[in-house]
């Protein structure tokens, strides 16, 4: 069963969605038959490469909160991640273009390696403060997972992986997402947001039952006539 997530580097609920349905996973009984794929999503593409502001600055000056609003928005947030398990530190958190994020997530998918890195890039994004958008950063972090320091560092020079990440995000326009996290479960069903635990574990449930279960107990002594003939 495929689950395609949709999800940005600085969206603190998709962290939080992360969490959460990841421990939905722990419950299933048929959580190894479950692939989950990461998809790009931009939530401010018109960030500068090598632009970085604080989550304070980021919110005076592209949202036109003031300071005391944005605190209180985030100090919401950091409530919300220490029920998932995650110590949100936005003091430190630096905001960026997260479009080589993406591509050097794209590599990480490449060498089976996308959902640690997804939690790589989230945890040095809102936990340890470190550029999301900086080569050394991100080569770093792809060095961590066993891939070479050199391929990731290509990578970001290059316009390597530049067409996936935009068709992850054309695509998601196309499925009419506007907002991340976004969860498209084997196909079927949709769940958007950070939803509990509880509400991903009977989602999952109910779209294996659906889409999966029907099938594992067919007959294998069907006749059938396949591409190589015909079986009697």
């Amino acid at each position: 069963m495929k689950i395609e997530i949709w999800s940005d580097v600085m969206c603190p609920f998709c962290y939080i969605g992360k969490k959460n349905f990841e421990q939905a996973l722990e419950k299933l009984p048929f959580k190894e038959e479950i692939e989950v794929e990461w998809k790009s999503f931009q939530l401010d593409p018109t960030l500068e490469l090598a632009e970085t502001k604080t989550t304070a600055e980021y919110f005076r000056e592209k949202k036109g909160f003031p300071e005391e609003q944005a605190k209180q928005m985030t100090a919401q947030v950091v409530q919300m991640g220490k029920a998932s398990g995650i110590d949100f530190n936005f003091e430190k958190a630096l905001i960026t273009n997260t479009f080589p994020a993406h591509k050097i997530l794209h590599l990480a998918k490449k060498n089976g390696k996308s959902s640690e890195m997804e939690e790589e890039l989230f945890k040095a994004h809102f936990l340890k403060g470190e550029n999301v958008g900086s080569v050394e950063v991100l080569s770093k972090l792809a060095e961590k997972l066993g891939i070479s320091k050199n391929e990731a560092m290509q990578t970001l020079s290059s316009d390597e992986f530049n067409n996936e990440v935009n068709q992850d995000i054309t695509e998601g326009r196309n499925n009419g997402i506007t907002g991340v996290p976004f969860f498209i479960l084997n196909g079927k069903y949709a769940v958007s947001g950070a939803q509990p635990t509880e509400l991903f574990e009977e989602a999952l449930t109910q779209t294996y039952n659906e889409t999966v279960k029907p099938f594992k107990g067919a007959s294998s002594n069907d006749l059938s006539c396949d591409a190589d003939g015909c079986s009697i």
